[in-house]
């Protein structure tokens, strides 16, 4: 309760007031999560499909936002670059695990894996453009991109091999690194197709059926 004292308000708020501002508070803070959420994976999409150099407004029509909310967000393009860049390394990171869970055979959740690893290459490859002012930054992200997938790879080639469907001693590290250069041969030729290679890179992991 407030009493007007000597000029002055004094007292405290209505009981359950602060409580009220509390709960306006943290559903702000979850309404910024989930718009951060939602622009991240507009984002992805749209690199997967335009590259990083797509038109802001493109991925703020694909989020359901105004143009404004991506730059309060990433004020610049190399922010939303990089926060797209880790946010598919985690999401490569859960999915290993995930497949490994769901899918028939370890080689079908390798396969699948393979293919979201290839859709973060396309952000993973203008990544160097985009932060071409800051090569420190640069390593210490592809450092942490390394931390992170190339133990996951691992647990699927292990798997797969393990259930005697591709050969053993295959090295996550020389794998994924492959598969980076197959995808960089693009460019801009649309007769490139480097998933159709990495599918027959794939295929040659495969253990020879027993006549």
């Amino acid at each position: 309760m407030f009493r007007f004292v000597n000029g002055d308000w004094k007292g405290s708020a209505l009981p359950g007031a602060s409580e009220s501002k509390g709960a306006s508070a943290r559903s702000t803070r979850a309404d910024a999560v989930r718009n951060r959420q939602v622009l991240l994976d507009a984002a992805a999409e749209v690199f997967v499909a335009s590259g990083v150099d797509a038109p802001i407004r493109e991925i703020a029509a694909k989020a359901g936002v105004g143009m404004g909310t991506v730059y309060r967000h990433f004020p610049t393009r190399a922010d939303l670059v990089v926060a797209v860049y880790r946010h598919q390394v985690e999401a490569c990171a859960e999915a290993g695990p995930a497949l490994l869970a769901a899918a028939g055979s370890p080689f079908t959740a390798l396969h699948r894996w393979v293919g979201l690893f290839v859709d973060f290459l396309v952000t993973k490859h203008g990544l160097a453009h985009a932060m071409r002012s800051d090569s420190g930054g640069f390593e210490a992200l592809h450092a942490y991109f390394l931390d992170r997938l190339v133990p996951v790879c691992e647990e699927l080639l292990d798997r797969a091999a393990d259930a005697g469907q591709i050969e053993p001693g295959t090295q996550a590290y020389e794998l994924m690194r492959g598969i980076g250069n197959l995808c960089a041969g693009q460019g801009d030729d649309p007769r490139y197709d480097p998933r159709r290679l990495v599918d027959l890179l794939l295929q040659g992991l495969r253990q020879p059926k027993s006549a």
